[in-house]
């Protein structure tokens, strides 16, 4: 799926592990993926928590940028009854603030509205993430309501933000 000359969604492959590890042992944004306690991850341990194979609940997309890959977007926790899924989505630090992760979030939504037939996506943030906000408004999510200092991010409480974006407010 292309979004332009330069931004697509592939299917996960092999080679792409270097990638998905590199994003996943990055302690600079560690809170803003994971609620555990930020710590030093081994391959191995990579390994164990993020095997190749994704649920039937999820679509798990490589985001490439004139091929080479530069991040991971996700559908997941789809829910067959009520039509609405989670969107995650994780870039390299060398690819942010490129407008990559918003091209690729476009894509995302709508392949979700239209080949997964959801009819909401929705998704979580924190509320000092203000590019990822920035982003997330760009391709259409609004707010929806927030968890007052929910989180513990790097020596102090932060709000994370709910966003969502119904497929009747999306324009493809």
């Amino acid at each position: 799926m292309r979004n332009d000359e330069r931004v697509e969604l592939r299917a996960r492959t092999d080679d792409d592990e270097a990638v998905l590890y590199k994003i996943a042992a990055d302690l600079d944004t560690w809170e803003e993926r994971s609620p555990a306690s930020p710590a030093p991850l081994t391959l191995a341990a990579y390994r164990r928590a993020h095997p190749a194979d994704v649920d039937d609940r999820s679509v798990e997309f490589m985001i490439t940028v004139d091929g080479g890959a530069v991040g991971q977007c996700t559908l997941f926790h789809e829910d067959p009854l009520a039509r609405h899924a989670e969107v995650g989505i994780a870039l390299l630090p060398e690819a942010r603030g490129q407008g990559y992760g918003t091209a690729a979030l476009r894509l995302s939504v709508e392949f979700g509205f239209t080949r997964r037939n959801l009819r909401r996506l929705h998704l979580c943030v924190l509320a000092g993430n203000a590019r990822a906000i920035a982003a997330y408004r760009k391709a259409g999510f609004i707010e929806e309501g927030r968890l007052r200092q929910h989180v513990w991010i790097r020596g102090h409480y932060d709000d994370e933000v709910r966003m969502g974006l119904l497929r009747t407010e999306w324009r493809s």
